[in-house]
């Protein structure tokens, strides 16, 4: 088997069921299998989604296990020699997967890689390539000098924003979205940490697969649509508190020896939490939110 697909979905139904009709297309001329584990959803995902898609293995759980758990359960099912783990609110061009593919077997020591992603309107998703979120890069993204300066490496850093959108580059972090992973990486990290239950795990898998000695690619060769974060409510309560939580938990894991740093990282967090509460206030009944009608084919 050359491709595993691993998708964990959660109440965005219309969504998966776009993105699995790509991937369909996607990987008509790839030995592959999709994975699909869903994490108790109470959208009817499985009477609208089981029928019309046999070839896709999935797994309906009763509980709701977070995504890293979720992921590493279907990554013991997986047999291929790349393992992707995609967003189920995503939609893939018909050869994204062959050129991908093509790019890793160009080089063994790439352990991931990403792509160039839009959203539902065309705008590119800036987290498509990240650096760590040291202190520094937290703080100036949080204080909004990131954005006043999205070309400088000092002040865009925690998006790479001195890296080129259309050059493929090694970077740091790469999306959970999209995570392409060869299986010598899959064999190093033996998948996700399964205590960041919604965000930062990929985060934590890209920086296991630096501490390795791979690489982390960038490479905008293919473009897919994310629509992002439609799972979860951005600004909303639940999410400030997975996402900077999932922030403290990445710096005590690798940094705890650090204090200096673990003390200055936990003060540009809090006053990011702050920043997003008013952010929240702010943007609250300005946001569309992109919901796909179901699909007549």
């Amino acid at each position: 088997m050359l491709l595993s697909v691993i998708i964990v979905n959660y109440n965005v139904k219309y969504f998966l069921e776009q993105c699995l009709y790509s991937l369909r297309k996607a990987c008509q001329e790839i030995e592959s299998e999709i994975i699909v584990i869903d994490n108790n959803s109470t959208d009817n995902s499985r009477s609208w989604l089981e029928e019309k898609f046999s070839e896709v293995k999935f797994t309906w759980q009763t509980t709701n296990s977070g995504f890293g758990k979720a992921s590493n359960f279907a990554l013991k099912q997986a047999t291929g020699d790349y393992v992707l783990f995609l967003n189920p609110d995503t939609i893939l061009a018909e050869d994204s997967l062959q050129l991908c593919l093509q790019e890793m077997k160009k080089d063994s020591s790439i352990g991931a890689l990403g792509v160039r992603m839009i959203d539902g309107s065309g705008m590119f998703l800036k987290e498509s390539k990240r650096g760590l979120p040291t202190a520094s890069r937290s703080f100036f993204k949080m204080s909004g000098l990131g954005s006043l300066f999205p070309g400088s490496k000092m002040f865009a850093g925690y998006y790479a924003g001195h890296l080129p959108n259309n050059e493929t580059h090694p970077v740091d972090v790469l999306a959970g979205a999209f995570l392409l992973l060869s299986r010598k990486a899959v064999t190093i990290t033996n998948g996700f940490d399964e205590d960041f239950f919604m965000y930062g795990e990929d985060v934590d898998i890209s920086y296991r697969i630096q501490k390795a000695g791979l690489k982390n690619i960038y490479f905008p060769g293919t473009t897919i649509i994310h629509f992002k974060g439609e799972s979860t409510q951005k600004y909303s309560a639940e999410y400030n508190q997975h996402f900077y939580g999932a922030m403290r938990l990445f710096t005590k894991k690798h940094f705890a020896d650090k204090k200096g740093l673990l003390f200055i990282t936990g003060a540009a967090i809090s006053a990011g939490k702050i920043l997003a509460s008013f952010k929240g206030i702010y943007a609250k009944g300005k946001e569309r939110k992109l919901t796909p009608r179901p699909l007549t084919t």
